[in-house]
């Protein structure tokens, strides 16, 4: 059962991501989503991606809490930098940030967290020096980005992943 499913949950989210998109149910558009999922996830064995395990649910429930109060803030400030006619002008940079992360799967949640926040974005991860470049679009706010990175998602993806 292994073999033909060797990510059961992975194909079964395939499949609903794939009747969602075609919004049908039909026998046709089962079959057709059935057979993409489990060749996507016959396709995820030869990845291989590395496996990790979920250390502290507490952790990982208050990073969500912290991701979706950053997410809403955000929303509201790139809102009024966009928006407002301040002097100066909003100030947009490239910002270096040194990490001690080393879990694939915490780089890659890293990642999606500072991508989906309006008003940053992931752009380069050195693995030998571990630094990571984003993009800001508002640096005058006097943030140190270092330290909120660090501070508010390495530490709760280390408590969680490694």
């Amino acid at each position: 059962m292994r073999y033909w499913f060797p990510y059961p949950l992975l194909s079964l989210l395939l499949l609903g991501f794939w009747l969602l998109v075609n919004q049908s149910v039909s026998p046709g558009q089962i079959l057709l989503g059935t057979i993409l999922s489990v060749s996507l996830s016959w396709a995820m064995v030869n990845l291989e991606p590395s496996k990790s395990r979920l250390r502290r649910p507490g952790a990982a429930l208050r990073l969500a809490a912290s991701v979706i109060k950053d997410i809403a803030q955000s929303n509201v400030a790139v809102l009024g930098a966009v928006l407002s006619r301040r002097k100066p002008p909003v100030q947009s940079a490239f910002v270096m940030v040194e990490l001690t992360l080393r879990d694939d799967n915490a780089l890659a949640l890293l990642a999606c967290i500072l991508t989906t926040t309006p008003g940053t974005a992931w752009l380069e991860y050195d693995r030998q020096t571990r630094m990571l470049l984003i993009h800001v679009l508002d640096t005058a706010d006097g943030k140190d980005w270092q330290s909120i990175v660090t501070n508010r998602y390495e530490r709760l993806l280390k408590e969680i992943f490694e």
